[in-house]
Parts: C-alpha cells; structure tokens; sequence
C-alpha cells in the first residue's frame, strides 16, 4: 500500500509547468482518420496445431477454393487428408490517413475455427477491404505471435493467446486511402477529452501565438470538443498545424475514480475531493470445517458403519477502528485512507460507500 501511495505523490504531486502537454497530443485534426479493413484468409505451415477439416467445413472449402485457382483438383477426392496445417483466420487492420499505393502497415491475425496455434504459420495472400467493400490493400507473410503452446500426451501449457498474432508490415496499399485534400479540409481540431476549460486554453495559446507570428487572432473554441481555426494568408494546412500542435496547454480534467474490481486497481483524479465523512471498516470472516468421522459397531453388536458428521464453526471478526477522512486534495485523501491500514479491496469498498453516501464530489468508474 505504502508503494501505491508513493506512486500516486509521484504522478500528482508535478508542478504545472511540467503538466504541460502539446496540443498535438490532446487534439485530433477533424477529417483526418483511420478506416478499419477486414479479410478472410488462410493461414498455412502449422506444425498440426491448425484447423480439423472434418470440424471445420469452412476451412476445407477455402482450401479447396485456394487450390482450384492454383489449377489443383481435389474436389473429386474421398478421402481429403486432414494435416492440420492449415487454419481458416480473420484479418483485421488500420488503413492509416493518407496511405497512398505501396505504402505499408501492420494487420492482426485471429484463428476462427479450432485450431490450437498459429505459431510458425503464414498468411496467404488476403485482400482487405473496408465498409464500402472497396479493396484497399493485400496482406501476406509470416505471423508473429506473443503466446505459445506445448502439450504432451497427459498435459498441456499454453501462455498468452497463441491464436492471435501479428504481421508487422504485412499490408500493402492497393488503392489509395479515401480522404480529403489538406487544403479542402476544415481548419478544426477536436479534443480526445472533451472539456471546456481545454478547449479554451487551447484556444488562448494558440491566439496568443498567432498574434506574434501572424499578427492575427486564429483559433474560436466552438463548443467543449473542439477548437475552429482560421488560415493565415501565404501558410499551407500541413506548416499551420505543425506549428500549433507544438505549442504547450495544461490540459483539464474531470474528477474521476476508477475501479478494477477484478485486479484491485484504483485510480484517482488529482481533481478528486472528500467531504468530511466517517469510516469504519472491519471484516468478518466465517470459516466452515467439516471433518465426518466414522461410527464402527462393537462385533457381534449387529450394528451399522455409519458417517457421523463433524462440524467446526469459527467466526473471526477484525475489528476497523472508525476515522474521520476529508480530501480537499488527492493527497490528502490518499493519506487518510493509507492511516486506516486498509488493502486495495477495502479501499474500494469505502470509495464506493462515500459515493452512495454522497461525500465523494466525482465520478466513480466501475469496471
């Protein structure tokens, strides 16, 4: 606990000055985007760990399909050899803003049938095509995969997810990225958070730089998302947002804690505050022991063996001593609920009290 709270002093307890952020990096350029891209491939040179083909009809037919444009026919066989070196897969990838013909990118390889691996496999040749159906690129080449599998006949380990993997480079552009010229795209920047105090100090830096280096007042915060920009006359799109996403703002944030009931993780909002509240925390613990004993009759006594229950009941309640916490900062509450001695789990019990009871002034993220 005392090492939580150590980390919290460190990432909260910074000046202002060095919360500084470019706008670059809080801001996206409205009209530039990614298009997500879809395909279905096949994934081959599995050492046995891929699809069964009498499981799986869709990998069978792609495979057929594969091997009648490669002039190959063995529609006619009976008996189609089920290796399990291949594997029916989904492609997925990002087409980056502006990508244009023989550019390249990474895709994601995901089994969809029962195969155990993908380690030590290859893609074959997919086309990958977006929402429109258009196709904008083709992947192919070897996969990349963070998990393993090794099993023998009596066990199995498997680490990570071996069915999943990556191709680093595998696409390559065939059509170029649906997207707009700089020039004919709206001068407009949109906050990945948005809040009106940052869209307003965006606003205010970038006026204040564009009063030196233009003589003219550039930015206009429409509304909490985003922030309308004017062109200077003789300043291409491309050199007018590189230099405004290097000018620094403090960005605003809203005050918020989040939970992850499942691995114990708290995070708070240096924003957060605690009205004057108090906390008693204890755990009671009950434990069950059943130890059944058996019951032999004496010989000759023409009795019964019979299973005689024994049970052991104890009830262990650990006394919390109540205190009285108030957070008028992030460190403040940090250090009222380290006083108490309580673990991540009391502490997000006691966060979710305050919340119903109306003391803790944010928002409470359960995830």
């Amino acid at each position: 606990m005392k090492i939580c709270v150590a980390l919290l002093f460190f990432l909260f307890g910074v000046t202002s000055a060095e919360a500084m952020t470019r706008i670059k990096d809080i801001t996206d350029v409205k009209g530039v985007r990614v298009n997500q891209l879809v395909g279905y491939g096949l994934v081959v040179g599995l050492n046995g760990t891929g699809d069964t083909l009498r499981n799986t009809p869709f990998t069978q037919q792609s495979m057929q399909a594969m091997l009648d444009r490669m002039g190959v026919n063995i529609r006619g066989s009976q008996n189609i050899p089920d290796t399990r070196n291949v594997a029916a897969v989904m492609v997925t990838a990002e087409l980056p803003p502006f990508a244009t013909k023989g550019s390249r990118f990474d895709v994601t390889v995901a089994s969809m049938g029962d195969a155990k691996s993908l380690a030590g496999g290859s893609l074959i040749m997919t086309s990958l095509s977006g929402a429109d159906r258009v196709i904008y690129a083709a992947a192919q080449g070897p996969i990349t995969i963070s998990g393993y599998l090794a099993k023998g006949a009596a066990e199995s380990i498997t680490s990570g997810i071996p069915t999943r993997g990556r191709i680093p480079n595998g696409a390559i552009v065939e059509t170029d990225a649906p997207q707009a010229a700089m020039e004919d795209m709206p001068l407009e920047l949109e906050l990945r958070n948005p809040d009106f105090t940052t869209a307003v100090r965006i606003m205010d830096a970038i006026n204040a730089y564009s009063s030196r280096r233009f003589g003219m007042k550039l930015a206009e915060a429409r509304d909490f998302n985003s922030v309308v920009l004017r062109r200077p006359r003789g300043v291409s799109t491309a050199r007018l947002f590189a230099e405004l996403g290097e000018l620094m703002v403090d960005p605003d944030q809203t005050a918020r804690v989040v939970i992850d009931e499942r691995t114990g993780t708290i995070v708070i909002g240096s924003d957060v505050h605690i009205s004057t509240v108090a906390v008693a925390h204890g755990n009671v613990t009950v434990r069950v022991k059943e130890q059944p004993k058996v019951s032999q009759p004496l010989p000759f006594s023409k009795g019964q063996t019979v299973t005689v229950p024994d049970t052991d009941v104890d009830v262990n309640e650990a006394g919390g001593p109540i205190a009285t916490v108030k957070g008028a900062s992030l460190r403040e509450l940090v250090s009222g609920l380290n006083r108490m001695g309580l673990k991540p789990i009391g502490i997000i019990a006691i966060l979710q009290a305050m919340k119903t009871a109306g003391a803790l002034q944010a928002e409470l993220v359960v995830q």
